[in-house]
């Protein structure tokens, strides 16, 4: 992609996430009608304030950011459903409430957004392209971090609003320790990256490996689509989607963390695989930093 419209994606996201007030704004403030004047008043500015601050993090792209957003986004499309399924706005109300919130949650959650985010502070002379989530995080332990980090607070808040203060205390007292590891968990997930670098390409994955390792480029054979059947070196932590194969001409050292015990095993490999989550993207950047590519 040309990199003078690589810079306008994040707007993209900006401008859907812009508009939600106006698209949803509707259906919440019906839902929320019948609640006690405490509870509707702690809603919407809640509400307001979550919007305002993901609006601001939509403009300050880094990691941190998006998962901010990453976790909001989809967040707001529950919401939309639930302000829907109360059957107090009208139909057209919650169809913009969901139709918008979803689009939201899509764009956060499209791989474009994550490279734009990521590589917002990055340095000018490399290209960070995030990893696909490992097969089982992604089926179960991913989602129920992203339910703790939303539910915990959200119920706290609004059980402290309702003056039902011992549940409001237990759930704070509970929720709180879980959500910082849960949302730090989901933090470190924006961590794991294929850097394309002046030497070479750069593996920095703390699921598989204690610490990132250089692949020269003078070593590389090439980087291409995984064959299928390959033996190579498989380091996607079953991930779905189209996994890379990197050849090298030389074994390179590495350490490799072991999944029970999680500390190091020391291993080498001129053979591996990963799976970024815009494949076509890394081969078309190693391209342009001949890299070979297959």
């Amino acid at each position: 992609m040309d990199p003078r419209l690589r810079r306008f994606i994040p707007w993209t996201l900006r401008s859907v996430w812009a508009l939600l007030p106006l698209a949803a704004g509707p259906a919440f403030a019906a839902a929320l009608d019948p609640a006690s004047g405490a509870v509707r008043t702690t809603a919407s500015v809640a509400l307001w304030a979550v919007w305002a601050v993901t609006l601001l993090a939509t403009l300050v792209p880094a990691p941190v950011t998006l998962t901010h957003v990453r976790v909001v986004a989809p967040a707001a499309a529950v919401a939309a459903v639930w302000a829907g399924a109360t059957g107090r706005p009208s139909s057209l109300a919650t169809a913009g409430a969901v139709i918008a919130t979803v689009a939201a949650a899509a764009v956060a959650l499209a791989p474009a957004i994550g490279r734009a985010f990521v590589n917002a502070p990055a340095y000018p002379n490399e290209r960070r392209h995030l990893l696909r989530l490992p097969g089982a995080l992604a089926l179960g332990p991913v989602p129920l971090a992203w339910a703790v980090t939303v539910a915990a607070p959200t119920a706290a808040v609004l059980l402290a609003a309702a003056e039902v203060w011992v549940a409001a205390v237990l759930v704070a007292a509970v929720g709180g320790p879980a959500t910082v590891v849960a949302a730090r968990s989901l933090y470190n997930l924006t961590q794991r990256w294929v850097v394309l670098v002046p030497a070479g390409l750069v593996l920095r994955d703390t699921m598989v490996l204690t610490e990132p390792v250089l692949f020269r480029r003078e070593l590389i054979e090439t980087l291409r689509p995984a064959p299928a059947g390959t033996d190579s070196l498989d380091l996607t932590l079953g991930a779905a989607g189209l996994a890379l194969e990197l050849l090298l001409t030389e074994k390179v050292g590495m350490t490799l963390i072991k999944a029970r015990e999680r500390r190091g095993e020391e291993g080498s490999s001129a053979r591996l695989l990963m799976t970024p989550t815009r494949p076509g993207a890394v081969l078309a950047d190693a391209g342009e930093r001949s890299i070979p590519v297959g």
